[in-house]
């Protein structure tokens, strides 16, 4: 069994060498310990569920079933495994995708061998971590439309609320 202060952590992606200098960056550091390594979705949501490590650090692109899916599944099936992405994607579709998969961290390639540890202590600890990198995106993310289920009054402006309260006032046009 893994002491309690150890972070369990699975890693999927279907490149060998890849998860192989993944499972070295993160071992490097002495508080986490990489249980299960899956080279696709479908087997990664097997370990996971079996497992149940602290952390699944998922690529997004894999066979079978990719990162956002194995995200999706756990999120449904209430598992109590938070997810990292690991991507090669910047775009911020693709990122707003992940964050409504409730996916807790997010971590682009170009910078994972410098931010994967602390994404990993971050998620574990019940925060978010997402690559510095992709910051404009979170602002973006705050700034955008209201959800659908948002009223319709929102979108109007000051003046056209101001008319709206005099016609519902029964004042007429002229008026």
């Amino acid at each position: 069994m893994h002491s309690n202060n150890e972070l369990t952590v699975l890693i999927a992606d279907d490149h060998p060498i890849f998860r192989r200098g993944l499972r070295m960056v993160i071992e490097s550091d002495t508080q986490l310990k990489v249980v299960a390594e899956a080279d696709n979705g479908a087997q990664a949501l097997i370990e996971i569920k079996r497992l149940l490590p602290k952390v699944a650090l998922l690529d997004m692109d894999m066979p079978e079933m990719d990162g956002l899916t194995v995200a999706r599944e756990l999120r449904d099936a209430r598992l109590p495994v938070p997810v990292a992405i690991l991507t090669m994607h910047k775009d911020e579709a693709t990122f707003n995708a992940a964050l409504d998969a409730g996916v807790k961290g997010y971590v682009v390639k170009d910078s994972a061998v410098a931010e994967i540890v602390a994404c990993l202590k971050s998620v574990a600890a019940g925060q978010s971590f997402i690559s510095p990198v992709l910051s404009g995106h979170l602002l973006n993310r705050a700034q955008s439309p209201a959800p659908k289920d948002a009223s319709p009054l929102d979108a109007l402006s000051q003046a056209e609320r101001r008319v709206l309260r005099l016609i519902a006032a029964g004042k007429l046009n002229q008026e």
